[in-house]
């Protein structure tokens, strides 16, 4: 065997004391201090799906954590703690095993929260790691949603899409303070782009039961060389490609002259995509091509659904 449970968490008893929980090293973490509005989600990197066989530990283990903590971002809520479970096969090597382990907790203490638990696992298959991040959403602030766009709104994003496959999926940068601004300007639904940016966008018209039309799309110069490539456009890199985790949220028409001013300091990457208008729930029409006004309904089906 490889890798021993034991010896592992002998290891990780070494780490320093975390200052997030009282308790750590249980089965179940105290954490240090009460949480007035926790928000909670979970994510998953899988071997040979999020990455390749053989990929660097470091970076495998920021975007295990990454991958969360934009999901956070995208409520606006701050860090807290990070809970890590890790399934391996008997013939995985514990020094790559800690590797991944400590860069999950570099990345999160990198945004303020740390490791304060988790599970670990050896079965057959491929290496997985799910990683569930904790977080804080200041009391007074409305949590956004993608139930709550609104026709009238604009659609905005942090970034240009598409390409990701180049690298830029392993070195996830969670939008914490872009997305601290957008709920300053008024965001009402916000979502961080993993999926696709039609595929996200679309979901959001959806469940807010409005439609979306998307004039303009930032694509990424990664598109543009995966476009050298592989006979598609770059805008449909941008538009299908995923794994960018980006937020795009909705902005009331008022806030966006303040916004433009703003977003050289706040948001660098800010960009105006579209427009929010009643009519067919979860109807997104998407642009045909960078030249031109044509634009085309969406049909759901392109961007990244597991198992279909």
């Amino acid at each position: 065997m490889s890798w021993n449970e034991d010896s592992l968490h002998r290891w990780l008893a070494r780490w320093p004391k975390r200052r997030a929980a009282l308790e750590a090293g249980n089965d179940a973490a105290v954490l240090a201090s009460a949480l007035v509005r926790p928000v909670v989600c979970v994510d998953m990197v899988v071997e040979g799906v999020h990455f390749e066989v053989g990929e660097r530990a470091a970076l495998v283990g920021h975007k295990a954590c990454a991958r969360s903590l934009s999901d956070l971002a995208a409520t606006g809520a701050s860090p807290r703690a990070i809970l890590v479970a890790l399934r391996a096969p008997r013939e995985a090597k514990e020094t790559r095993l800690r590797q991944l382990l400590a860069a999950i907790e570099r990345t999160a203490r990198a945004f303020g929260a740390e490791v304060v638990g988790g599970d670990t696992t050896c079965a057959s298959g491929p290496l997985s790691l799910s990683v569930t991040a904790i977080g804080e959403l200041e009391r007074g602030v409305a949590a956004p949603s993608r139930r709550r766009a609104r026709g009238g709104q604009v659609v905005v994003a942090t970034g240009a899409f598409g390409g990701s496959r180049a690298g830029r999926h392993l070195r996830i940068v969670p939008r914490f303070d872009a997305a601290r601004w957008l709920l300053d300007l008024g965001a009402t639904a916000m979502m961080d782009v993993s999926d696709g940016l039609a595929l996200d966008l679309w979901r959001i018209a959806r469940a807010s039961k409005v439609a979306i039309d998307i004039g303009s799309v930032p694509v990424h110069r990664d598109a543009r060389k995966a476009a050298e490539k592989s006979g598609r456009s770059a805008l449909q890199h941008a538009l299908h490609d995923g794994e960018d985790h980006e937020l795009v949220a909705t902005l009331p028409q008022k806030s966006v002259l303040r916004a433009l001013r703003e977003a050289p300091e706040c948001c660098p990457g800010f960009a105006l995509l579209g427009n929010v208008r009643r009519g067919p729930a979860g109807s997104l029409r998407v642009p045909t091509s960078e030249t031109t006004e044509t634009l085309v309904r969406f049909d759901g089906l392109s961007g990244w659904i597991h198992g279909r």
